[in-house]
């Protein structure tokens, strides 16, 4: 058994310890050395792919169709259930574009774990999960929680309880968060770092909740005077979960970081 195995069979029999003071702090100053760099990423990233994405709707659609396609989309905006004809595809592509998406997300994970060490990040920081096992790792943990989440938040609004869909989606986002930093340093597969996250969340729920709470109130803070803060102080989110992991799991054997680093040189 691995060590990062063994050390969520001890958590599942004897739970952990968690501070909430501590792993505020340690996110904050985390927070603070990766800002700047991880806010433009995210600022240069969220252009770039809302260009792609009208861009090609654009070309799909027909610019002579666009008008006629936004007055549909503001039909169906109307309607309390949407139709499964339009559901279906639309949150298979969401679901989609997210799978293949998150590797890139990830790497803000290595920027928090590289500013923690002191360590150079670059442009070239973000694309390191789309690389082997990774990319496969990542693109699958993230399909099976959308397919599970967004299936069951269809089924409800479909029974009319789109509210407890609601819910039940937010739920499955906090109980499976720590699933990706569980793929990248502790080389676990999607099941097992699915899991995994469960368990973990499941011996401290209250402690974690709030720290998550907490950190998506500061993530959304740049909203306020300038919309374009909101970039800069997102990554605070990253900076929280990979102080949760840190705290709860520890990052210290070889692997993941090292791994790159070799492939890199």
């Amino acid at each position: 058994m691995t060590p990062i195995k063994e050390r969520i069979e001890e958590i599942r029999n004897n739970g952990y310890q968690l501070d909430f003071g501590n792993v505020f702090e340690h996110a904050f100053e985390n927070y603070k050395k990766i800002a700047v760099y991880a806010g433009l990423m995210l600022l240069v990233f969220s252009i770039l792919i809302s260009i792609a994405m009208v861009a090609g709707l654009i070309s799909y659609i027909g610019i002579e169709h666009f008008e006629e396609f936004g007055n549909k989309l503001k039909q169906f905006s109307q309607l309390k259930v949407m139709p499964l004809e339009i559901a279906l595809p639309l949150n298979a592509g969401l679901i989609l574009f997210s799978a293949l998406i998150n590797p890139f997300m990830a790497g803000f994970f290595k920027m928090a774990d590289c500013g923690e060490k002191g360590e150079e990040f670059h442009v070239s920081t973000m694309f390191s999960y789309y690389k082997s096992p990774y990319f496969i790792n990542i693109t699958v943990a993230v399909f099976i929680i959308g397919f599970i989440s967004t299936g069951l938040a269809m089924l409800l609004e479909l029974a009319d309880l789109s509210f407890v869909g609601t819910i039940i989606t937010m739920i499955i986002s906090f109980i499976t968060f720590l699933t990706i930093p569980l793929i990248i340093f502790g080389d676990l597969n999607p099941i097992d770092a699915i899991k995994s996250s469960i368990t973990i969340f499941s011996k401290q729920p209250l402690i974690l909740l709030g720290l998550i709470i907490v950190a998506g109130i500061a993530s959304i803070v740049g909203f306020i005077g300038c919309c374009i803060g909101v970039f800069f102080t997102m990554p605070f989110m990253y900076s929280m979960n990979y102080a949760i992991y840190c705290h709860i799991i520890g990052i210290d054997e070889p692997g993941e970081i090292e791994e790159i680093k070799i492939n890199e040189n």
